[in-house]
């Protein structure tokens, strides 16, 4: 975990956070690492396999249309990019 020191709060911005805290019955350093979560940290990852499964079922891919786009797929490996 890291470690993180915030300098130079305002008073008032200090009394905010201690009375956020307080409703919700957290700590100071609890409150601010949810502030942080919730401000950074979107609450719904997307994830690619779930969003290429989506993807299928939204386009009604069968079995067979998976299969036919892996037989056609180009397996070679990619030629690196030259720069002039």
């Amino acid at each position: 975990m890291a470690v993180l020191t915030v300098r130079g709060v305002p008073d008032e911005v200090h009394r905010a956070l201690r009375a956020r805290a307080a409703e919700h019955g957290r700590s100071a350093e609890a409150e601010v690492r949810a502030i942080l979560a919730a401000a950074l940290v979107p609450p719904h990852r997307l994830l690619l396999g779930d969003a290429l499964v989506a993807l299928g079922r939204d386009l009604e891919l069968s079995d067979a249309d998976v299969d036919a786009l892996e037989e056609r797929a180009d397996r070679s490996p990619a030629e690196p990019l030259t720069m002039p």
